[in-house]
């Protein structure tokens, strides 16, 4: 791991005494990914939202990144604001961080939920290639083919506004220095071995219309971490937060909640 950088986060403190909730956003995106679910969210937990490295005001290191050392800032991020053990949930690169905080920091994470993510992508070079385009030349180029992955056709075609702002957030809020960092993470990682030493109650939420990490990737964490669940969102795509924001909002509720009061839950499919 190299040495951990100061993250960019959002702190609210919610009711007195809440316990602490994290959120990790996907590559590309900033704290509007959670804008959905945070009126509820607040209600019940403190919430810390954070940025990774180059996203959101996040320092850049130039070079490539591990997950471990994107994980390793978060738990830096946790020891700066004296927090001890959190329920975590991310998106797509947040929950890879998710997953490997709760195979190697297991003290620290009490509940877990992992969104549109997958622990091991299938073309590692794709990765390579995409973090060496973008030290080339920018973000600019890649900003509309990356957005129109994110959202259905149909979801684009009744929102076009909120394509559009994500697109001008990864041009304007996204270092091109710590995304292609971040793409050499993704590109390194594989967690599968290290899934079933998971003890944190985990819920893997997949989008049906996902083309990044397809449901099927989903299934293969939920399969390998001890006891977790699968939820399929219909009609979601890979931002499902957003284009399914009751369904999902309803999920991590569910189980954060369930989890922290040691409620078994049903498996959904």
């Amino acid at each position: 791991m190299s040495e951990p950088v100061r993250l960019a986060a959002a702190v609210d403190e919610g009711p007195p005494g809440a316990p602490v909730l994290v959120l990790g956003n996907s590559l590309g995106t900033t704290g509007e990914l959670w804008a959905p679910q945070l009126p509820t969210l607040r209600k019940h937990f403190r919430v810390v939202d954070y940025e990774h490295r180059g996203h959101g005001g996040s320092p850049a290191p130039a070079g490539s990144y591990t997950i471990a050392d994107l994980g390793g800032d978060v738990l830096r991020l946790l020891d700066e604001l004296g927090i001890g053990a959190v329920s975590y949930c991310g998106v797509s690169l947040g929950g890879m961080i998710g997953m490997w905080l709760a195979a190697h920091a297991p003290d620290r994470i009490t509940a877990l939920a992992v969104c549109c993510t997958t622990a091991r992508m299938p073309d590692q070079a794709f990765w390579t290639e995409r973090a060496a385009r973008v030290r080339a030349s920018g973000l600019a180029p890649l900003a509309t083919q990356v957005v129109g992955r994110w959202f259905t056709p149909s979801f684009a075609a009744r929102y076009p506004g909120t394509p559009a702002a994500f697109a001008a957030t990864l041009n304007s809020d996204v270092d091109p220095a710590g995304y292609a960092g971040c793409c050499d993470a993704i590109a390194g990682m594989d967690l599968r071995p290290v899934l079933p030493s998971v003890t944190a109650p985990t819920l893997v939420i997949a989008g049906s219309e996902d083309p990044a990490t397809p449901p099927w990737q989903g299934a293969v964490i939920a399969r390998a971490i001890p006891h977790a669940r699968l939820r399929v969102i219909r009609g979601a795509s890979h931002l499902a937060s957003v284009s399914q924001p009751a369904e999902v909002t309803v999920a991590l509720t569910s189980h954060l909640l369930g989890s922290a009061a040691g409620v078994p839950q049903e498996r959904a499919l």
